[in-house]
């Protein structure tokens, strides 16, 4: 670091004052990486705090000594742990972020997040800073998430999607050589295999009035072509949504489904499907990863792959309800924006979205990854659910989503369970989302 000092005749830290650290990742990486370092004192160093939830894996940990390791003297970083539900990590920070006081400069918090905290001003626009040049190596769907009337929120920091597995031994073994394409598809295959073989259910997912369920319906809305939102217009009353959600209703119905599917959780579905007794299922990425432990699942990696969620029709899309995380800034912090930037930015680099992805099992965000032989090495759902992944769709982009989030859980719940129609569930939606939509 010494000789790249001498050579720029500047300080690190004047460098970010100048603006050299926000002229690309390629120019910042050559900055920071010459630090060496180790030792904790901190000295003048501008300190940085970051909120996330607890990363028991360890990667996040790693990341964060190399960054202060290397930008000792110049930039400092804290983890504040978060509590893990993201339902209470949102309630706290919103609280903190509307008093004012929070301590928090950046925030990586969950990808419904953003319109929410911009349009209350609690979060910086970042769009001078995160180019379009640069958005167009992520992923699509983790940069809508972070898009709100035309600005930019936030940078994807590691993804997450509902992705679709199956069973192919027993699908083998009843003479299928693919997954199914539709819905109706994977309702007679699942009919064969529990008749050749005796498998419990057909398929199994997440029903609980929760917001688990909201995106296992949405999936369903937009897999039929419905929607829920055109700008601040609701939309969600229309025949397409109705096909969808009469779609998920029918599987307990049929009984391809446990009845009990009303009140799964993503716990409950999974446990269902490693104990054996299913032939497909609709989760998230990480149960891929308790396939290799005996503890938790009496299948097997090679007895399991993931494709594209099933469609209503021949004609429709795919696409996956979008999870993950994102790097937001503190609007409190603007004072600190250079050294805030420089932070995001190495953490967003490739050799970081790496490490997290091989120590932590989380999804990168990042395009060239899913290149990646070790990550896809260490990270076989990346290569498994890459149809998904890549197909993704945010939930209903508002800033008062977590108020129509509510409505959903309750009318998705029902319509579900049969407790009202499925038209009458829709036309409470519509008139209820649009009322939230409209006092906003």
């Amino acid at each position: 670091m010494n000789e790249a000092r001498r050579a720029t005749g500047i300080s690190r830290r004047k460098f970010l004052r100048m603006g050299g650290g926000i002229a690309g990742a390629a120019a910042l990486g050559g900055v920071l990486a010459g630090c060496g370092g180790g030792g904790e004192d901190a000295g003048g160093a501008v300190k940085i705090t970051l909120g996330f939830i607890p990363d028991e894996a360890g990667g996040l940990q790693k990341i964060l000594d190399r960054f202060n390791r290397e930008n000792r003297g110049e930039i400092q970083v804290e983890w504040r742990q978060m509590p893990a539900s993201s339902a209470e990590f949102f309630e706290q920070m919103q609280a903190e972020l509307q008093s004012g006081q929070s301590t928090m400069d950046v925030i990586g918090g969950d990808v419904v997040w953003p319109a929410q905290f911009a349009a209350n001003g609690y979060i910086l626009d970042l769009s001078d800073r995160f180019t379009q040049k640069m958005q167009r190596d992520y992923l699509e769907g983790p940069i809508q998430a972070v898009q709100y009337e035309g600005k930019t929120y936030g940078v994807p920091w590691f993804t997450d999607a509902g992705m679709f597995y199956y069973r192919t031994d027993l699908l083998e073994k009843s003479g299928f050589s693919g997954p199914p394409k539709t819905w109706e598809e994977m309702k007679s295959m699942s009919e064969k295999v529990r008749a050749d073989q005796g498998t419990k259910f057909g398929f199994v997912f997440q029903g609980a009035q929760d917001e688990g369920g909201v995106v296992d319906a949405l999936e369903h809305i937009w897999n039929a072509g419905g929607d829920v939102l055109d700008g601040n217009k609701v939309i969600i009353d229309s025949p397409e949504s109705a096909e969808g959600l009469n779609l998920r209703r029918s599987l307990l119905t049929d009984g391809v489904a446990p009845q009990a599917s009303g009140d799964y959780t993503t716990q409950e579905s999974q446990a269902s499907f490693t104990n054996g007794d299913v032939v497909f299922m609709r989760n998230w990425p990480f149960v891929y990863g308790l396939l290799s432990d005996p503890e938790t699942s009496e299948i097997k990696p090679g007895q399991v792959d993931i494709g594209a969620l099933p469609v209503a029709g021949a004609g429709d899309t795919s696409f996956s309800g979008l999870g993950g995380w994102n790097f937001m800034v503190n609007a409190a912090a603007e004072d600190k924006i250079e050294e805030i930037w420089a932070f995001i930015e190495y953490m967003s680099a490739p050799e970081q979205q790496q490490t997290f992805a091989v120590e932590s099992a989380r999804l990168p965000t990042l395009r060239s990854l899913y290149e990646d032989d070790e990550v896809l090495d260490k990270l076989p759902v990346a290569r498994l659910g890459q149809e998904a992944l890549q197909n993704t769709r945010p939930r209903p982009v508002s800033p008062v989503y977590s108020d129509m989030s509510l409505e959903m859980a309750e009318q998705f719940n029902a319509a579900l369970k049969g407790e009202v129609s499925v038209d009458k569930a829709l036309a409470e939606l519509q008139t209820g989302l649009q009322e939230i939509s409209d006092q906003a």
